[in-house]
């Protein structure tokens, strides 16, 4: 009873405001994709045989994880932390795409600079990334690719970690995975050129998220 006399009345929690900065915003859409440009709706034959290469990638991975596992690595690939967003950016997407810069110095002569071009998802690296580093990777990625352009590097170092992503889902890669079909959707719908290759690649995302991944709603309508 003494203690309890000496508390306030009232109690004000001390919370650090740099610690709500990063996330403190959380949009959430009920609404699905925005439907294909004219002529571009994939067929549903083409979908389902999206689907079941993508399922044998799969199966395959699992099968041979350990072996690509323990493959040894180049002197020159570090991968990042889990949690190093800026670094995993820079990894999958390279100096080039990352920091926008438009011409980089001819290098023909020492070969590939990885770390400009950005590394490609090699199996004896994916193979290497848990659960968690699969989703936060996944999660650095999208929220690159909310207010960029769609890249060739891009799209395989997505492809790559939904291959990695485990089913059933947590919460948290499902919501994921839903924000990255709409905002391919919204891409593919403002692509003026109509890039065949690029559209293709958009559609192959969502297919993959909505069919696979049993996010019907999702889904293209077959044309």
């Amino acid at each position: 009873r003494i203690e309890a006399a000496r508390c306030p009345d009232v109690v004000v929690a001390k919370i650090d405001p740099r610690k709500l900065k990063k996330k403190q915003t959380v949009n959430i859409s009920i609404s699905g994709c925005q439907p294909a440009p004219e002529g571009y709706s994939p067929t549903l034959r083409w979908q389902q045989q999206q689907v079941a290469n993508f399922s044998a990638v799969r199966q395959s991975l699992n099968k041979h994880r350990n072996h690509w596992r323990s493959q040894h690595l180049d002197s020159n690939v570090i991968m990042p932390k889990s949690e190093d967003e800026e670094g995993w950016k820079k990894f999958c997407l390279g100096e080039r795409i990352h920091s926008e810069i438009d011409a980089l110095p001819d290098n023909e002569n020492i070969g590939i600079d990885y770390m400009k071009v950005g590394f490609p998802p090699l199996l004896s690296i994916v193979s290497r990334m848990n659960q968690a580093t699969v989703t936060s990777v996944l999660e650095y990625l999208i929220s690159w690719f909310g207010e960029k352009k769609f890249t060739p590097e891009l799209g395989r170092w997505l492809y790559a970690l939904l291959a990695c992503l485990e089913k059933p889902l947590l919460p948290e890669a499902h919501s994921l995975i839903r924000q990255l079909a709409r905002r391919c959707s919204e891409v593919r719908a403002m692509e003026e050129n109509k890039n065949e290759e690029q559209i293709s690649a958009l559609n192959l995302i969502i297919c993959l998220v909505s069919r696979y991944f049993d996010q019907r709603d999702l889904a293209d309508e077959p044309s």
